[in-house]
Order: structure tokens, then sequence, then C-alpha cells
């Protein structure tokens, strides 16, 4: 029996934690995908006779109540996909909000506005995230936490929430741990990874952590210019945080010591500017004109990534290897994507901008082996350490 099943929900009121931070563009939404993966563990407790509080966040708003992330288009967007009305009116728990789910019959769900409108939810001052928590649970009699998304983050929904009711993970949670597990617990090898996005710093953490626990590493996004620099090549004008050159030097430096196979571009599609229209130009990767910056990785690295890439058994993938929201920088993130749709083994795609621009180049999601719906929290999980969501679950 699964954790959730051994919960008893039936005739319930469930607070259901999620993680609906989707990509938003002039208030659409761009990418519905982790709407969607909760849709299993929502319509589970519809069918077990729960009524359904969902509490989730978008952005990063600050404790502010701003219009632009406001929850609206997921509660449209969520009606649609389940074929019901979600009820939502803007609050985070207000008397009317209040009045409506201790009435609502088993099977309704609600939603409450951005959780982090209240600056309690994300409060560092323990007992002002548990006042928020106890104010919440004042609503429901139990808890699912289905949000992998946040999972990293000591917040009140996530955190403090569930140690006030009886508890259990959702669906999604305990798919995403057992991915994560099988890339962290005697991976199948050859075991690769591959990284980019824009900030080294972002990574620095799981780059080490991987270095003596992978085959191949390949580093590609914005990110990959630190690397450059720190090898003595010229980067022109693409973004660099200088500060961690000494940091990145180290890891090149255990990486050789390991015997581990780092692969870094040997080419890179540049542009003057940083613009959709931008006239891009192929350039070796050492030698970056002082007035062009990076934008994506080149033809020839792509292709050297995509060979390695077939080669293993596992691969863990998160960031794009360039600016793939401009089509002429989308070309060696497509490529990378490609490559893992042929892995013999299990190919995981790690949230955040990397599953939005899988799917933005029209790839599917069965194309791959898992699409984890938390960038940072697979990153650090990944990088070994606790995360404070799977603590307060049991797991």
């Amino acid at each position: 029996m699964s954790a959730l099943a051994s919960l008893d929900v039936a005739g319930k009121r469930v607070f259901l934690r999620c993680d609906f931070n989707v990509p938003l563009k002039e208030g659409v939404i761009v990418d519905d995908g982790r709407i969607r993966a909760s849709l299993p563990t929502i319509k589970y407790l519809i069918a077990q006779g729960a009524s359904i509080v969902i509490g989730a966040h978008l952005g990063r708003p600050k404790g502010e109540a701003k219009p632009e992330l406001s929850l609206s288009p997921v509660a449209l967007r969520l009606s649609e996909l389940l074929g019901q009305e979600v009820y939502f009116d803007g609050s985070l728990g207000g008397d009317r909000f209040s009045s409506y789910v201790k009435a609502m019959p088993p099977g309704n769900v609600a939603l409450l506005e951005n959780l982090r409108f209240n600056a309690l939810e994300t409060s560092k001052v323990e007992e002002e995230r548990q006042g928020f928590a106890r104010s919440l649970a004042l609503l429901v009699d139990a808890y699912v936490g289905d949000g992998f998304g946040a999972v990293h983050r000591k917040h009140a929904s996530v955190f403090d929430l569930p140690q006030l009711l009886p508890h259990a993970p959702g669906y999604l949670i305990t798919a995403e741990v057992e991915v994560l597990k099988r890339l962290t617990q005697n991976p199948e090898r050859p075991y690769g990874v591959v990284l980019g996005g824009a900030k080294v710093s972002d990574k620095i953490g799981v780059i080490s952590n991987l270095l003596e626990k992978v085959d191949f590493l390949a580093i590609g996004g914005g990110m990959v210019f630190t690397f450059l620099a720190a090898q003595g090549d010229e980067i022109g004008s693409s973004m660099v945080e200088r500060d961690l050159i000494p940091t990145v030097q180290e890891l090149m430096s255990r990486a050789k010591n390991n015997g581990m196979d780092l692969h870094l571009p040997t080419d890179i599609v540049v542009a003057p500017r940083f613009a959709a229209d931008a006239v891009p130009t192929i350039v070796s990767a050492s030698a970056i004109p002082a007035d062009q910056m990076g934008l994506d990785i080149g033809p020839d690295s792509a292709q050297d990534f995509a060979q390695a890439i077939k080669k293993c058994k596992t691969v863990f993938w998160n960031g794009p290897m360039g600016v793939f929201e401009f089509p002429a920088f989308a070309s060696g993130t497509k490529v990378v994507a490609e490559s893992l749709t042929h892995v013999a083994g299990i190919s995981v795609v790690g949230g955040g901008d990397s599953a939005a621009a899988v799917r933005s180049l029209g790839f599917a999601d069965n194309d791959f082996g898992y699409i984890s719906t938390g960038g940072g929290a697979s990153l650090e999980y990944l990088e070994g350490k606790e995360l404070p969501g799977l603590v307060a679950l049991g797991l």
C-alpha cells in the first residue's frame, strides 16, 4: 500500500500542497506541465471522497500581493484539466473562502491565492511560519504534499503545516524521489550529467558532489563561460562570475585527477547583443571576439555532447545549453534534448527551464525517461542536502 493510500481522506478536507509555479507571458500560462503533474493526486483524492484545498506559490512576490503573480490563470487551467469548477476568490483563506471550504461537499476543489503573498509563508522566524501554518490547518483535516519543486524550502506550507496534521506524500513527490534514488543509489553506468543555465553559482554544490560519482560531465549554457575563463580562454562580452574562477579551476583539477570525462564546448554561437534578431556567428570557444557574447554552444560541441550522452545508461540534464527562447540560439539545447531520447537506460530532464525548453522545442514528455518538476529541488537532492519538505513527510 502506498503512503497516500494509507491516509484516511474519505469525507475529509485535505490541504494539498502543489507546485504551480508555472511560466507566464502576459498573464497566459506558457507551460502547464507542473499543473498536469499533480492531476493524478488530485483525481485520486476526489475519487476517495475528499474535498481539496490546494495551496501553491507563483514567483517571488516577497510578501506583497502582486496581481501579475496571482494564481487566477492557474485556477482557470486547472478547472479545464479537471473538467470541473475550481473555486478561487483571490484570497488566502478569508471569511468567504473559509465559509466555502467548510461547506463544500466531497469532490470539490478550492485554490488559495499565492501563498507567498503572505510574508509569513517564507519567514525565517520559526514562530511566524508556525503561526501561518496553524491558520491554514484550521481549514482542513489532513495534509498531502505534492509540490516537489518547493520541498527544498523551509516554508510554512511545506515544512510546518504537515507536522500539524495527518500527512502523506502525493504521487508526484513519491515518483520524483524514486527517480532521484535511481540517480544516487547505484546508478546504471555509464552515468552522465549535463548542466547548463545561467549561473555557475547555482550549481557549484552539485558539480562538486558529482565529480566522484559520474563518468562524464558536460557543461553548457551561460555558466560555461566561467569555465572557459578559468582555463584562460577569451570569452568576449559573455556573462561570467569572475569571483568563482578559482573555485571552478579547483573543480576542473579534481575532475582531471579523478579521470572523469569533462566536456566543455569547443565552438560557441555568438552575437553582438542579447536579442532574438541578433545575427549569430560560430566561433572557437577559446577565442570569442571582444565585441561578441556567447548565446549557445556550437554545432560541433552539441554533437560531441550528444555522442557522449547516447553512450550512457543514466543521464541527468538540468539547464538549457543556450538562449533557447530565441530560435537562432536554440540548436544546442535541441540537439542535447534529442540525444536524451535515445538513451538506453533512464534519462531525466531536471525541471524548470529544461522542462519548458524541451516542450517548447516540440518534444513530448514521454520522449524522456522522466521530466522532473523541480530543478532546484532535484539539484539539492543530488548535492546530498536534506530537503525540509521531504523530512516533514517522513521521506
